[in-house]
Order: C-alpha cells, then structure tokens, then sequence
C-alpha cells in the first residue's frame, strides 16, 4: 500500500502526485491535513508517522510542493529514512532506484534509496492529474512536542493584487544587487508601468529587505514565463536562472561584461542600469509622443 499526503485535494499538482502513485500499481490511501489545523510542519509530519505506523505502507509520497517536501523531509527525519524529492521516475527494489530533477529542472539524477518506507516526492506535471478518489482527513496528533510547533504560521500576509501578478505578465522587469537600494527600485517600476510588465527581483534583493519575496524570480521564488525578461543589474546565479528560464525572449543589463547573465541572453546591454533603464524609458515616452 502507498501512503500519499494531499496538501490540497482541489490542487492540480496533488492531484498529479495520486496519479503517480496509482501508477505503481498498488493499493492507494489518500489522506490529508484537517484544514482547520495551522501549518507546522513537524507536527503534521507527526500525525503521518502517527499513520505509518498504523499501517505500514511500503511508500509515502507527496507533490513536490514546499510543503510536501518540507513535511516529508520531516518524516524521513523522525523516521530515520532517507527521503528522495521531486521524483519523475521509480523502480521498486532494495534499494529502490529514483530518477528526479535536480537544479531547477537543469538535470536529473538517478539514485537508490535504502530503508522502508519508501519517501518520496513528485516532481510537478510528470504525469497528468486525475481524480484523486476518497480522501481522508487525519486530525492533528496530540502527540506533538512543544519542539514541534516551534516553527508553525502564526501570521498570513495577502499578496498584493495591484497591477499585473509575475505569473500573467507577459513583460517583467526584475532588479538585482546592483540596483542597490529599495529606493532604486523607482527607475525598473517606471519601465515597468510603461511596457504593461510587472516587477520581480532576485533573493539577493528579497534577503536585503527591498522588496518583498513575492516579487522574487527563482527556483525559491515565481517561477515565470513572459514574452520578454529583462533582468537589471542581476548576475544570473543559477538558482534566478532556474525561475526565469521560460522566458521567450531576455535583455540582460549589467556593467560587468563577464556577467553570467549574459549567456543566456538574447539581447545584452552592458552599462550602468541607472544610465540605460531611464534612457529606455525617455525612449518609449518620446516613441509615444509623451
């Protein structure tokens, strides 16, 4: 029997990871978190070890989402088991080989996993979602430490829904470091009020406190998919590459000519973005007749 924990029953990429468990041919138990519960993830991974243990499935899996792999990561901590994330492929065995994507989906890599149950989470739109069936709902254990709610959500912040989201733009306009400041940030909005974009930065930003981590590109923050990317002032770590590589087109601005940005770019302009965003946007003003 596979034990599979659903985040979110209505959620496309749960829905995907039951399909992938049925997929192995064995009995499935679908079971998710009472939704009245707060998220602490030590807690809820206790409350499905409280179930292993009822029942012994040979395989626990989950979406490859945050918190199935942090819950699971979890599990695999309290059980003693080494937990393998974003699978697209498994074989049964001892070990069991998995194969699963690596970097931001830069390469797979093939491994055994030892130990039983099997721990596993799956990598996002490897199959197709279908419907998931029954699902059951486990209320919180009451077994849960004190250790075990020290990391839980204690606040909800709603995300601005001003302007366009990073996802739908089809123009997103993001600043790096050397943008230097939260106040720097007024020449990339400016361009991207003007060209209908939304605005993005990399962690380096987010982790200065300029702008806040919605508005991060990266294999931690949106992953987007606009017409047109233009990245200000951002190096091109692999981690922001990862978050921005289904971009069609992109226009690095940096003056470090060896910027690592620049070998993916499209267009590259080498200059100061204090210098070049500005004259972009006298630009499209006067091609405007504003």
């Amino acid at each position: 029997m596979i034990l599979v924990f659903v985040e979110d029953p209505t959620d496309e990429l749960s829905q995907q990871a039951v399909a992938f468990a049925r997929g192995m041919e064995e009995e499935i138990e679908a079971v998710t978190i009472d939704e009245g519960a707060e998220y602490a993830p030590a807690t809820w991974a206790r409350t499905l070890v409280a179930r292993i243990e009822q029942r012994s499935p040979s395989a626990v899996m989950a979406p490859g989402t945050d918190r199935g792999n942090e819950v699971l990561a979890h599990v695999g901590a309290m059980l003693g088991q080494p937990m393998a994330a974003n699978c697209v492929s498994v074989t049964p065995g001892d070990p069991a080989s998995v194969l699963r994507v690596r970097w931001g989906g830069s390469l797979l890599e093939e491994a055994a996993v030892h130990g039983a149950p099997l721990l596993l989470s799956t990598a996002a739109h490897v199959v197709a979602a279908g419907p998931i069936g029954d699902v059951e709902t486990l209320p919180v254990t009451a077994d849960a430490s004190e250790l075990d709610q020290m990391v839980r959500v204690v606040e909800r912040v709603p995300a601005t829904t001003a302007g366009v989201s990073l996802t739908d733009a089809d123009v997103v306009v993001s600043g790096g470091r050397g943008v230097g400041s939260a106040e720097g940030f007024a020449v990339i909005e400016e361009l991207a009020e003007l060209l209908g974009g939304a605005v993005g930065c990399s962690r380096a930003v987010t982790s200065a406190g300029w702008r806040p981590h919605s508005d991060q590109v990266g294999q931690t923050g949106t992953k987007i998919s606009p017409e047109i990317y233009i990245a200000c002032g951002i190096s091109g770590a692999t981690q922001h590459m990862a978050g921005c590589k289904g971009a069609k087109r992109l226009l690095a601005i940096n003056p470090d000519g060896e910027a690592s940005i620049f070998a993916s770019a499209d267009y590259a302009v080498i200059g100061d973005l204090h210098e070049v965003v500005p004259a972009i946007s006298a630009e499209i003003r006067r091609a405007r007749g504003g």
